[in-house]
């Protein structure tokens, strides 16, 4: 696996080193040795499947509040999505950047998050599925958002949105 640093301190794009063949190829997709090398969680005790029907959906943007932070690792299985980080962490340089990268099943890339950063993903293709480590388990209780398009983070979508939830698109302002 190699891994990339990206411009959001802790963000990591994960890509595979595939083997190939006249058969396709074979990869690793996670390594608890390579991980840890890499400074990355190595428990990840929740994977969770995202099915979206529709190009254009708009899932996001989440996060768990202290002390139920948790790391994620997201890849994009089937189809195509423009993934979505925010930095949520006041002491970091990068509070409320944003960035966003393709992933999609011809790439195999992964989307390391780090814990206090919001995620979500837009879908580029119909049928996109996604698949999600998660360093932590869910708690319902610290589940919160930021909405989609709060100029407090100048997130830029890149297909007009298509389906999102009553909830992922009502979320209040983001106080800075």
């Amino acid at each position: 696996m190699k891994f990339q640093p990206l411009s959001l301190p802790g963000a990591i794009l994960v890509e595979i080193a595939p083997l190939s063949d006249e058969r396709g190829f074979f990869a690793r997709s996670f390594c608890e040795e390579e991980f840890a090398a890499a400074g990355l969680p190595t428990r990840f005790p929740q994977m969770n499947l995202s099915s979206n029907t529709r190009k254009g959906t708009v899932r996001g943007m989440h996060f768990q509040a202290p002390p139920h932070e948790e790391p994620k690792l997201v890849r994009c299985i089937r189809g195509a999505i423009h993934d979505v980080i925010i930095d949520l962490r006041r002491q970091s340089p990068a509070y409320c950047q944003s960035l966003g990268v393709e992933l999609n099943e011809d790439n195999h890339a992964g989307l390391y998050v780090p814990p206090g950063f919001a995620h979500g993903f837009q879908t580029l293709a119909d049928s996109s599925v996604v698949l999600y480590m998660m360093g932590n388990t869910y708690h319902s209780e610290s589940a919160r958002g930021v909405r989609w398009n709060d100029p407090a983070f100048s997130v830029t979508w890149p297909l007009p949105i298509s389906v999102i939830s009553h909830r992922d698109a009502t979320y209040p302002d983001f106080k800075v």
